[in-house]
């Protein structure tokens, strides 16, 4: 029998079409997840850049409000939805304090779950590469092992051995082999490039999570040591004051 993929398609058994059938929707699984989530980690790169160049004018001059609005306009931004939602909670902790926790403190804890969410987001769908490049060589497998399988009943029934009455049966046990190879390999590397990407994408979004808490806790710093400063200047006067109408405030 010629290697020719039509006769041999033609001359599988039920068993082995059903492998066939299902190493093929693998591969147009991993081809949509692979497609997609480049997309998506180019758009969300783009965006990211895009947002960035506004929004860090905007945290410098401390213009939380509009931070937020332009965040909540870059959609496609994996960075505004973690620093929007961010600042969006530092805002209403602030206006409207309660409980134990500060603005500063409840914001970093919202951070980390905006960041857990928008990791989650960004490795979505995958798993299914993974799947895919680690499964699919054994479904090839199994349809090789139940065409071999076949092969030697057809001897056993036949009573008639020699190896060619085997080989067309093996060969196309094998190819099924071969297409489950076919379609682990390029799933692998698929893989391993998106989980590259997505691991810096998610790395920059740390880094960025990590100076805004600086940007925050400086700004507090800053504000409480001006505080400090102007209640011991206001001492400072009526201390003074007091003095130049005859009258000693300082402790005995």
């Amino acid at each position: 029998m010629n290697f020719n993929l039509i006769d041999i398609y033609h001359h599988m058994g039920l068993f082995a079409r059903c492998i066939a059938y299902t190493l093929v929707a693998f591969a147009l699984a991993s081809l949509i997840v692979f497609f997609e989530r480049l997309f998506f980690l180019f758009r969300t790169k783009g965006a990211d850049r895009a947002f960035i160049a506004k929004g860090g004018r905007m945290l410098e001059s401390q213009q939380h409000e509009a931070f937020v609005v332009e965040a909540s306009k870059a959609r496609a931004s994996s960075l505004a939805k973690l620093l929007g939602g961010g600042v969006k909670t530092y805002l209403v902790r602030k206006e409207a304090p309660q409980g134990n926790l500060g603005a500063v403190e409840l914001t970093r804890r919202e951070l980390e779950r905006i960041y857990e969410r928008v990791g989650a987001d960004v490795r979505r769908g995958m798993s299914v590469l993974a799947s895919v490049g680690s499964v699919a060589p054994f479904v090839g497998l199994l349809g090789t092992v139940v065409g071999i399988i076949e092969s030697f009943a057809g001897i056993a029934k036949t009573g008639s051995g020699g190896l060619g009455a085997v080989s067309a049966g093996i060969s196309e046990a094998l190819v099924v082999t071969a297409l489950g190879l076919l379609v682990a390999i390029p799933a692998v590397l698929m893989f391993n490039l998106l989980s590259t990407r997505a691991d810096a994408l998610v790395l920059s979004l740390d880094l960025a999570r990590r100076e805004f808490m600086d940007h925050l806790e400086d700004m507090h710093s800053t504000g409480g040591t001006k505080a400090a400063r102007g209640e011991g200047a206001m001492a400072l006067d009526v201390e003074r004051a007091a003095l130049r109408e005859g009258h000693d405030v300082r402790p005995a």
